[in-house]
């Protein structure tokens, strides 16, 4: 059974199970839902952009980049609808990062493991014994 907990949108009391939201919240998400998805059905919309479905429907533009995220709402179908790299921001249509910054922490990656290698030769090399042999 769920634990009781406080709706992250309204704080209100509810048995949270596997979603964050209670049931009231819930049931406006998905309200809004349709109504974007009505909106962007049309052929005349499907070419609009976050912020003009945000006019026409009255639902925030972040509820809107939710939905793109969530994979309710297609970027193939509608190629103007994106949603904000979780490191810069930049806008987005599949992931969670840009492709600039999987690049930035695929070469800091790389680096990282280069100075492991690095440092690793560097103590095999300090703890090498040398002895000397006395010619008589």
């Amino acid at each position: 059974m769920g634990d009781l907990a406080n709706c992250s949108r309204c704080n209100a009391l509810f048995l949270a199970g596997t979603v964050a939201i209670c049931n009231q919240c819930r049931n406006k998400e998905e309200q809004n839902y349709q109504k974007v998805y009505a909106f962007m059905r049309k052929k005349q919309n499907r070419m609009a952009s976050v912020e003009e479905i945000e006019v026409a429907t009255g639902v925030s533009e972040k509820q809107i980049r939710e939905f793109v995220k969530q994979k309710r709402l297609h970027p193939a179908q509608f190629p103007n609808i994106s949603y904000p790299c979780e490191k810069c921001e930049r806008p987005i249509q599949d992931g969670r990062i840009c492709e600039g910054c999987k690049q930035d922490i695929t070469k800091e990656l790389k680096r990282h493991e280069s100075n492991k290698e690095l440092d690793s030769k560097k103590k095999v090399k300090e703890n090498r014994t040398y002895y000397s042999v006395e010619n008589k």
